[in-house]
């Protein structure tokens, strides 16, 4: 046998020694065996640099050093899940998505893990890309980390996809934790908190060699590209499984909400006999044809549904209510405790949300309070054990001025909060909106936090998030902890922030009500900045997604002569304002008043394409057929209840050639 073979063999029976003992939990060979045969191919690979490979079994010692994670933008969105509480909350889920498809709808249940959620990209069967979550558009690329967790394939088995991305979670079995607590406590050093912070912490190590120390393990849970050959969530798992991944066997097809609520019920008991962190149960409708039919909210996909287990409660003493000031000048009431253990973590602080909140709960300074994390991750106060209350506490008074500038607080009618009406005088909304504007989401300044924002603001140096484009180095370098290369960094993101689109502009701005997906449609709508500020409230609501209190809200702020003196500071330092001519190629409003509805599967497009057609030509995507409908574009499969709500409307059903050839023939 030729060396080069010699080291393909090897390579190939560690990949199945590897595959047996993390992923099957079925060891056929001992340790030191293993570590014999890993260290001869190390050896051979050393002497042969040649036959190098990147996803060789070697390469899952770690060493590779990451200063700096590149951001990568999803090719397909990471979502993240609704949440349920209920077997009420479950019914009106399923109530909702059976209007949407027609046909007996079966579920897949799943355990949630609670970990560090990672997408995988395969290609010809090899790791190529490991994207952390981030914001679910873009995350970190931590390949060279994901690369020494032994349950993550380099190269995959049997008959497997070209190319696709698959979704999972990096957690820290109890075992291992515990473990490297027990090491952390002998050298003097303080314990890690929790499972899911410290799997979510390793990631990001600069070193990934250290990453390799810990006893990480990824499941599995989601498989998306496209022409898969995959018609089930459940046969996803099994193909999956079949392929080298990890995936958790728990996975149970049922048919009926009550078999879902079955599943709950067992593993919110048995749960704690599980190696791993579980925070809920995760249900999807398993036909994947069904699933594109319902399709995604703005944040969330309507096809699944998270069923979260009854969050810790603790209690401990309210010692004092806070008021903090957001950057839209919102007051929220802050509960500070005494500190105590909640679900792994030290709880501090809890919010109160509002005055009719704590007016509902009777909450005073120095009671007993009962707390919950909410949804086992914010904090909330649930009531107060009046056995312990002080026979002397009095009421609280809500504040009438802003903590911070003392201005007199307003409530709108219908409004739940208080509001600083102080737009340009206080303190902390300035340095809220422009921690806003730097955000990764919105202008993604490298270089410029939140603190050094404070710090900006605090020493005079800017006043609005414009300012940011005269600011000079020689400025900025007085600045506490800031050094000469932190300086460069700073004067360089805002530079590059430059180039960041319109819509995501738009978003940075701040206007009150104008998410990202609203932002996307404004932008995708009006094309310029100067046609949304033109825009009147009547026109504002015509636009998709938009209702009266969005309206209101961008024509107060465009009615702002500060905000339309900052805007035209924008333009002048070179700050895109407007749909560059890339993103106007295809954009026309020859559907424009239509409203829409896609059904059934498509041959020449597939549907996310179709979508995008209908919106780029300026059409309105609508999940439900009603008598606004414009047409239904009908592909094969179109469930029959749908086409008889058609018909008994009088929505006319064009076809995917009808369709395409409608926007050919206007453009």
């Amino acid at each position: 046998m030729g060396t080069k073979e010699l080291i393909e063999a090897l390579r190939e029976e560690l990949r199945e020694h590897n595959y047996n003992y993390y992923v099957l939990d079925n060891a056929t060979i001992s340790d030191y065996e293993f570590d014999i045969k890993l260290k001869e191919l190390q050896g051979l690979e050393a002497k042969h640099p040649e036959f190098f490979d990147v996803n060789s079994p070697s390469q899952r010692v770690g060493g590779a050093i990451t200063k700096n994670f590149e951001t990568i933008q999803h090719e397909h969105r990471m979502y993240s899940l609704d949440n349920s509480y209920s077997k009420e909350d479950l019914q009106d889920w399923e109530t909702r998505i059976k209007k949407l498809v027609d046909g007996d709808i079966q579920y897949t249940c799943e355990l949630k893990y609670d970990g560090a959620s990672i997408s995988l990209t395969y290609e010809d069967g090899n790791l190529t890309k490991a994207i952390t979550r981030g914001d679910g558009f873009q995350g970190d690329n931590v390949t060279a980390n994901i690369k020494t967790i032994k349950s993550v394939p380099l190269q995959l088995k049997g008959n497997y996809p070209p190319k696709f991305d698959i979704r999972g979670e990096i957690v820290l079995p109890f075992d291992g934790f515990n473990k490297m607590n027990q090491e952390r406590i002998e050298i003097g050093e303080e314990p890690y908190r929790n499972p899911r912070n410290t799997a979510s912490g390793s990631l990001k190590l600069q070193d990934s060699a250290e990453v390799a120390k810990r006893p990480l393990e990824c499941l599995l849970y989601n498989i998306t590209g496209t022409n898969l050959n995959i018609q089930t969530q459940f046969e996803s798992l099994e193909k999956a499984r079949a392929w080298g991944f990890k995936v958790p066997s728990i996975a149970k097809l049922v048919n009926s909400i009550d078999e879902v609520l079955e599943f709950v019920d067992y593993w919110n008991v048995n749960r704690h006999d599980l190696p791993y962190e579980t925070d809920g149960v995760v249900i999807k409708v398993n036909d994947l044809q069904q699933q594109e039919e319902l399709a995604y909210t703005a944040k969330a996909p309507r096809w699944a549904m998270a069923y979260k287990f009854k969050a810790e409660q603790v209690s401990t003493k309210l010692n004092s209510i806070t008021y903090q000031v957001g950057r839209t000048g919102a007051i929220t009431p802050v509960a500070n405790l005494e500190p105590v253990e909640l679900a792994g973590t030290t709880v501090k602080r809890a919010s109160l949300h509002n005055a009719d909140q704590i007016e509902k709960l009777d909450v005073r300074e120095g009671d007993a309070v009962y707390v919950e994390k909410g949804g086992e991750i914010i904090p909330k106060i649930l009531g107060v054990d009046l056995s312990k209350r002080n026979n002397l506490s009095a009421p609280t008074q809500y504040i009438t001025h802003c903590p911070e500038c003392k201005t007199a607080l307003v409530r709108q009618d219908g409004e739940a909060q208080h509001y600083c009406p102080n737009y340009n005088g206080c303190k902390p909304q300035i340095i809220g909106r422009i921690q806003h504007f730097i955000s990764r989401k919105a202008m993604d300044i490298e270089g410029l936090g939140g603190e050094t924002v404070a710090l900006l603001v605090n020493e005079g140096l800017i006043s609005n998030y414009s300012d940011l484009y005269e600011l000079t180095k020689e400025e900025v370098i007085p600045l506490e902890r800031m050094a000469e290369k932190s300086a460069d960094n700073l004067i360089q993101g805002v530079e590059l922030s430059k180039n960041i689109p319109f819509e995501r502009v738009l978003f940075a701005l701040g206007i009150r009500y104008v998410g990202e997906t609203v932002a996307k449609k404004l932008a995708k709508h009006y094309k310029s900045i100067d046609a949304i500020a033109k825009a009147t409230g009547e026109d504002l609501v015509n636009v998709d997604e938009i209702g009266v209190k969005i309206a209101e809200s961008v024509s107060l702020f465009f009615s702002s002569e500060e905000n339309l003196r900052i805007i035209n500071r924008l333009k002048e330092f070179g700050v895109q304002l407007e749909l560059s001519a890339e993103q106007l190629i295809g954009q026309t409003n020859v559907l424009a008043g239509d409203i829409v509805v896609v059904s059934g599967v498509f041959e020449n497009v597939s549907r996310n394409e179709l979508k995008k057609l209908i919106e780029d030509n300026g059409g309105k995507l609508s999940s439900s057929i009603s008598s606004k409908t414009s047409y239904i574009v009908a592909g094969s499969n179109m469930g029959p209840s749908k086409k008889e709500k058609a018909n008994k409307l009088g929505v006319l059903l064009m076809s995917e050639s009808e369709f395409l050839q409608k926007i050919q023939k206007s453009l």
